[in-house]
């Protein structure tokens, strides 16, 4: 009897183990011993297959995942633009304004702002309150003993008390710890050095006063006295603190910058067509990034179509991109004059993109731009930028879109097939791996032992293998 066949008989007991495959596929037939870890692995492999298919089924979920958060951010990108189309202080309510003498006056306005002109007058400008000590011969040189009292427009007053030996510098330092909503420093020029105390805002409520009674021939002089602004704004008299007014025309922001009391400022307030073609732009190029993304998924690369060819969501979606670019506005009364996309020179190519002809696009803003207003938000919100909005909105949901809902149909079905392996692993393959470990080990300590047990066999029946033939 051969050794291989003498062993398989020693373990005809174990249905798991053919000794003669162990050596001829896993190991060699002439091999000297079994690598357990390797039959082991070689046993297992084969009843692993129902858990590389699951796997494989979790990869294709995975790759589905992935394109769907994609489409969905895609899809978000767009919707944002429809909002922002939509919106009434979006890109199409910004406004811009020009002002007919920026030397004397400037302005900027909010999202909303009221188209049209405005006449301002700027007779006087805000001023700041300042004083000035007399000059002395540094910083570090010391006042004379005495006082001088700075007393604010409010009445509060400090009264700063120098001693002989207290510096321009150490009055300066004192007078900001103070409080009085004042600025001292120490000025230096050719003519020595002087004590300056500037008002930190202006406007006549700033103002303030020095008096320095003990300081004959060493005191203050004013050198700039608070005063409001004073201008007109379409005739009506406007006083203010600062040289920036708001709030005189609903919003806008004026920037005083010089005064003239017989100088008419118009003050122009038009739409902002930069930011709308810019909005508008982005809009064409992040539809076409989710409907190119979207086709994707339905084109053959040499490796199939997409992940999601066969997703009804993605289907809806091409559908619904598609229908958009047929949107025509029609308003409650009368006839539209920029009725749809083509009319802003927003054309679809064969393959559904779009493209912008911005010669015709700045046309209609420049001269028809209440006509892009309405086309995007219809009379009341009620436009194109609205019924694309509601559907992407549709699909694009936290809480019940059509990506919301299929994202979490995958993220559960993964969830199950992990459980499955899971549990495959903890049932099957974990004990078969246990068994296959214990009977190749057995099968190996076997193999060791056969040539002494054949030796012993040899022995009993009076066998020499050791003779030579004659």
């Amino acid at each position: 009897m051969s050794s291989v066949s003498a062993l398989n008989s020693l373990l005809s007991g174990s249905s798991a183990i053919n000794l003669s495959s162990i050596l001829e596929a896993a190991l060699g037939a002439s091999s000297p011993g079994i690598d357990v870890n390797a039959a082991v692995s070689s046993s297992l492999s084969a009843a692993e297959e129902p858990e590389q298919a699951w796997e494989n089924q979790q990869t294709t979920l995975q790759n589905q995942s992935n394109a769907l958060s994609q489409l969905q951010s895609d899809a978000g990108n767009l919707d944002s633009d429809m909002q922002a189309l939509n919106s009434l202080t979006g890109p199409l309510s910004a406004t811009t304004v020009t002002s007919s003498n920026p030397s004397i006056l400037t302005a900027s306005s909010a999202s909303g702002t009221t188209l049209g002109n405005n006449i301002v007058v700027v007779n006087s400008l805000a001023s700041t309150a300042s004083w000035a000590s007399g000059s002395y011969s540094s910083g570090s040189a010391a006042l004379p003993a005495g006082s001088f009292t700075i007393t604010t427009a409010s009445g509060s007053t400090a009264t700063i008390t120098t001693d002989g030996t207290t510096t321009l510098n150490a009055v300066a330092t004192q007078i900001n710890g103070d409080g009085l909503g004042v600025t001292a420093s120490v000025i230096a020029d050719a003519t020595g050095s002087r004590l300056a105390i500037v008002s930190n805002t202006s406007g006549s409520a700033a103002n303030f006063s020095i008096t320095s009674p003990q300081l004959a021939g060493y005191g203050f002089t004013q050198a700039g006295i608070g005063a409001n602004a004073s201008l007109t704004v379409d005739g009506i008299s406007i006083s203010s603190a600062t040289n920036t007014v708001t709030g005189a025309i609903p919003g806008l922001t004026l920037n005083l910058l010089g005064s003239n009391p017989a100088a008419q400022v118009t003050l122009s307030v038009t739409p902002d067509g930069s930011q709308a073609s810019s909005a508008i732009n982005q809009f064409v190029s992040d539809y076409n990034t989710l409907l190119q993304a979207v086709n994707a998924q339905y084109t053959d690369t040499g490796s199939g179509e997409g992940v999601l060819a066969s997703d009804p969501t993605v289907n809806s979606l091409q559908t619904a991109l598609l229908q958009a670019t047929d949107y025509t506005y029609q308003p409650t009364s009368g006839t539209a004059s920029l009725p749809n996309l083509s009319s802003l020179g927003i054309t679809v190519n064969s393959n559904g993109t779009l493209s912008v002809d911005s010669g015709t696009l700045n046309n209609a803003l420049q001269n028809n731009f209440s006509g892009v207003q309405s086309f995007f938000q219809g009379s009341a919100l009620n436009g194109f930028a609205n019924a694309l909005d509601h559907q992407l909105t549709n699909f694009t949901s936290p809480a019940d879109g059509a990506f919301t809902v299929d994202l979490k149909s995958i993220s559960s079905e993964n969830t199950d097939l992990q459980n499955d392996i899971d549990n495959f692993q903890q049932n099957v393959i974990t004990p078969l791996k246990a068994q296959l470990t214990t009977e190749y080990s057995n099968a190996e300590i076997a193999l060791q032992q056969l040539p002494n047990t054949l030796r012993n066999i040899d022995a009993e029946l009076g066998l020499n293998t050791s003779s030579t033939k004659g």
